[in-house]
């Protein structure tokens, strides 16, 4: 049985921070928005035919935990009768949702069901729900445990990607985001409104069209501090002995920007839609996840994507498009290289950096970017990749129907 996916759609991505516009919107209350603009976009979607809604959320805590999707779906009008499931997968956990959705519908499990991610970085940081996966060092130093922004940088230093390399993939991310709002191709994308349904945020935040390389280059190194005084460049260095030094490159702006943000997909199979009117946009042809080394840790893109091509009988020149999360820019980098791919297919209307990274959310919101643009170019197939911290791949394969 054949998973399709019949719709999805994105808030726009606030500032995650004090200052950011969406600080006052209560991720519930973002993730309620996507499953009312799934509806209203879908005018024969009966909302009774929706079973389940599986979202995606990295920090289960404060305002977003006791079981966040649960909450949406009780907001959302769609009736009682909706269940919801919350799970992480750290950054992947947005495709994840999708993952899973998709093989309910083709296990036969589930009809029709919502699948996507939310995450409010400004209401509830990064890192509030703790755990002794990065705090004990029981168990942290066993596995050499860095920091992801050490990790990233020990990315670029062992596959010799340099300062100014980073830079401009950075650069091109934000110039790449800036054209596409210009030429308005977000069209996945809704506002966030307020109670009074007036727009609070109509665009994403952290898009910077004023971003200059020579900007760029000034802009001191965020981790080089933390790997030295912390100790943690002699942990990755005493894994990887061939790497004299850490040469760190990564900085503000060329890694993800700390956002807001919900995202949602619809996701049945091909006799719900049929009964129910929908015209399916793409089907799910295959799924994956893959487990690296945790000192390096993001590198897990390219084991991932060749599991799931694999699995779909196919290579990596049957791909059109990539949508590779811009965690940092030596990981798309990498990805790249590995997979002998060119940057002219990967992430072409910018990526994270630009737009930004709600953890939970993010992986659902490159899926909508990848189907939009994929039929806005009258092509076929693409692979939606990211990097998991402590050590972890996912990657997913769609095609148009």
């Amino acid at each position: 049985m054949e998973a399709y996916i019949y719709d999805a759609v994105r808030t726009v991505r606030g500032k995650g921070n004090r200052k950011g516009a969406l600080m006052g919107v209560t991720p519930t209350e973002l993730a309620k928005q996507v499953l009312v603009a799934l509806k209203e976009r879908n005018s024969g979607l009966d909302t009774s035919k929706v079973e389940d809604v599986i979202l995606g959320c990295v920090a289960q805590v404060k305002d977003q935990g006791v079981n966040i999707a649960k909450s949406a779906a009780q907001e959302s009008g769609y009736g009682d009768h909706l269940c919801g499931v919350t799970l992480n997968r750290f950054c992947g956990s947005g495709l994840e949702a999708i993952n899973q959705a998709g093989a309910y519908v083709r296990a036969g499990f589930s009809q029709l069901l919502v699948a996507g991610g939310v995450e409010s970085m400004s209401r509830v940081p990064m890192g509030s729900d703790g755990g002794g996966f990065l705090m004990d060092p029981v168990q942290a130093i066993p596995g050499k445990m860095v920091p992801q922004g050490i990790s990233a940088d020990l990315i670029a230093s062992k596959y010799g990607f340099s300062r100014n390399d980073v830079d401009l993939f950075g650069y091109e991310s934000q110039m790449r985001a800036a054209k596409a709002e210009a030429a308005k191709l977000f069209t996945s994308r809704i506002a966030v409104k307020d109670i009074n349904g007036l727009d609070i945020l109509t665009t994403d935040e952290t898009i910077r069209p004023s971003t200059t390389l020579e900007g760029l280059n000034n802009l001191r190194p965020a981790f080089e501090m933390m790997g030295s005084m912390a100790g943690y460049d002699a942990v990755a260095i005493d894994k990887y002995p061939e790497i004299e030094r850490i040469n760190h490159v990564h900085h503000a702006g060329n890694s993800s920007a700390i956002v807001d943000g919900a995202s949602a997909a619809l996701i049945g199979n091909k006799a719900i839609g049929e009964l129910l009117g929908l015209k399916p946009r793409f089907r799910i042809r295959a799924a994956a996840v893959e487990g690296t080394d945790p000192t390096i840790m993001l590198v897990g893109p390219a084991p991932a994507s060749r599991k799931a091509l694999k699995q779909a009988g196919m290579n990596v020149g049957d791909i059109d498009l990539f949508e590779v999360n811009e965690a940092f820019a030596a990981v798309p980098m990498h990805f790249m290289e590995q997979m002998g791919v060119d940057h002219s297919i990967v992430n072409v209307n910018g990526g994270a950096i630009a737009l930004g990274h709600p953890l939970g959310s993010t992986g659902c919101m490159l899926t909508g970017t990848l189907m939009d643009e994929l039929e806005r170019r009258n092509l076929n197939t693409g692979l939606i990749t990211l990097c998991i911290g402590g050590g972890m791949g996912i990657a997913t394969i769609i095609e148009r129907v």
